[in-house]
């Protein structure tokens, strides 16, 4: 191919892409937005419900195990499950599998009129972004106000060598889903201001974060919370005569796909989108978030180097009680029951508040070294400033909550999800074509609901039989559904965190809207899922071990 062909084809990319941010931008504000996808959803739910639509399906179930334990405490333990047939005790399981029918409920019938007024006030009580977002913020709110935050960026743009800087970023957004959230609140807004100071484009490191913590979120090099939850419904699936998967089932599988897949997020930042954004033009954004980019007097870089050498003492001090609190047997944060750190455990309940506890523990040891913070009054007036800042973002959220009570009391996404597997069930495929449909018809479904656990709820009963019955292992299936579960994330109208990502691409370009992020998510997305695809081919062809003793096949 010419290099006139090569230039033609990207100029030609470039203008699709400045279409859909158009196209995007011109987009009602998302409060309006969401308004008229409940008036769309009501007015949808209310036709379907008047044909009688339902499915019946097998449903993965969680076993209220902490209320069992509170009735046997109150009984004094006497209360035990047993088999009536054998009169032998049972193990009491996470999940069960029960057959349930779901019909389409219409929100303009008197029932869904009823569930709207009412449910109002509890959608956004109940809304845990909104709690997540304010405990987050509140502790990198003081980092920031006290310097700590451009301090830290300039040391690392200083250590790290500028080609590496885009990996590190991603693969940090990877390494996140460990906290859940954390990548999206704290990495995100620090990798644009990164790319600041290194006088690249911020938009393109605010997408590279992006891409690196919901693009991959499924898999990780590490053993997550989200692992754990997924092979307790794989094993309820199987069913008690099959053998049950171990958490670590898909390890391998996960440490090659992080890693694949952050390269493949780097090739896309710096040969798709740094060059489509160009040069940054600083007077587009806020003045106030070029900070970082500014050069430091000696006095002021004294000041700096003081104020983290404070910050870091109080990280060591931290980490030593972190480390009290989960190390020892019977610690707090380990699990009362079991002991285990690691998995559904007060430890990693607690990682968000933990890492606010660091950087604002860090951030005021940061200031009194650095003399930015004088006294509580500063402190409470940068956490004061950073709440003051979502105020816009927060009321977002209102409707984003109320839009995702609605679309779920109709069982619309329910409904969709199970004739979607259905259809792919009649399809009559071999074993890989319908792992590949299994895959997409899952990148599709994550437009509605893109909850990792929740979409594999719903398809672990149907699909884990189907594919035993063909050969394929239950990891296998697992590993495939990890695939799709994740590159759509940055795209769906229902990823919460997707107003926070407009507003902080506002500090660097006033006009960015919806358009702006979704065309610069759009070639991580198609590239990473391509990527994945054929990985996962590969893998399937070559018959690599998904995991310790985890074969792709029986």
């Amino acid at each position: 191919m010419t290099t006139a062909a090569v230039a033609t084809k990207r100029k030609r990319s470039e203008r699709m892409l400045d279409g859909i941010e158009r196209a995007g931008n011109k987009v009602p504000h998302p409060v309006i937005m969401f308004l008229y996808l409940i008036a769309f959803v009501a007015l949808l739910s209310a036709i379907l419900a008047a044909f009688d639509v339902k499915v019946t399906e097998d449903v993965a179930i969680p076993v209220n195990k902490a209320e069992l334990a509170r009735v046997q405490d109150a009984l004094g333990g006497s209360v035990v499950p047993y088999d009536t047939v054998s009169g032998q005790i049972l193990e009491v399981p996470d999940v069960i599998i029960e057959e349930q029918t779901f019909e389409v409920q219409s929100l303009l019938s008197v029932d869904g009129l009823r569930f709207v007024f009412s449910s109002f006030v509890n959608n956004f009580a109940g809304f845990a972004v909104v709690a997540v977002t304010f405990i987050a913020m509140a502790g990198v709110g003081v980092s920031e106000k006290a310097g700590m935050m451009a301090a830290l960026i300039r040391k690392l743009v200083k250590v790290a060598p500028p080609k590496l800087i885009a990996f590190f970023i991603i693969m940090v957004g990877v390494l996140s889903s460990v906290a859940s959230d954390a990548g999206y609140l704290i990495l995100i807004p620090l990798a644009a201001a990164a790319f600041v100071t290194l006088n690249r484009h911020p938009l393109a490191g605010l997408a590279a974060a992006f891409a690196g913590v919901a693009c991959v979120f499924a898999v990780n090099v590490l053993i997550t919370p989200v692992d754990s939850m997924l092979t307790e419904i794989t094993n309820e699936a199987i069913g008690p005569t099959g053998k049950h998967l171990e958490i670590t089932a898909n390890l391998y599988f996960g440490i090659a796909s992080s890693i694949v897949m952050a390269l493949v997020a780097v090739f896309v930042t710096q040969r798709i989108v740094e060059p489509r954004l160009g040069k940054w033009d600083p007077s587009l954004g806020d003045p106030s978030y070029q900070a970082a980019d500014a050069s430091v007097d000696d006095e002021a870089a004294l000041a700096e180097a003081r104020g983290l050498k404070f910050a870091f003492r109080a990280l060591l001090v931290m980490i030593v009680l972190v480390l009290l609190m989960t190390i020892p047997s019977g610690a707090p944060l380990r699990d009362a029951a079991t002991g285990d750190l690691i998995g559904n455990t007060p430890f990693m309940a607690s990682l968000i508040f933990i890492i606010s506890l660091l950087f604002l523990v860090c951030g005021i040891a940061y200031g009194k070294g650095a003399k930015t913070i004088n006294g509580s009054g500063d402190v409470i007036n940068a956490v004061t400033a950073t709440f003051a800042g979502l105020s816009g973002l927060i009321f977002m959220l209102l409707m984003i909550s109320q839009f995702i009570a609605f679309f779920n009391y109709t069982n619309l996404p329910r409904v969709a999800a199970v004739e979607m597997a259905h259809l792919l069930e009649r399809a009559g495929l071999g074993a890989l074509p319908l792992l590949i449909g299994l895959i997409l018809v899952i990148v599709l479904l994550d437009i509605i609901i893109p909850g990792v656990v929740p979409k594999w709820a719903i398809f672990a009963p149907v699909f884990i039989p189907i594919f035993v019955r063909l050969g394929v292992a239950p990891q296998t299936v697992l590993a495939a559904y990890r695939v799709g579960d994740s590159p759509m994330n940055p795209v769906t109208p229902l990823m919460v965190y997707l107003p926070f990502i407009v507003t902080v691409a506002q500090r660097y370009d006033k006009k960015a809207g919806l358009g702006t992020i979704i065309s610069l998510m759009v070639p991580y997305v198609v590239a990473i899922l391509g990527a994945w695809l054929l990985l996962f081919t590969g893998w399937w062809l070559l018959d690599i071990p998904l995991g310790p003793g985890s074969p792709v096949g029986f």
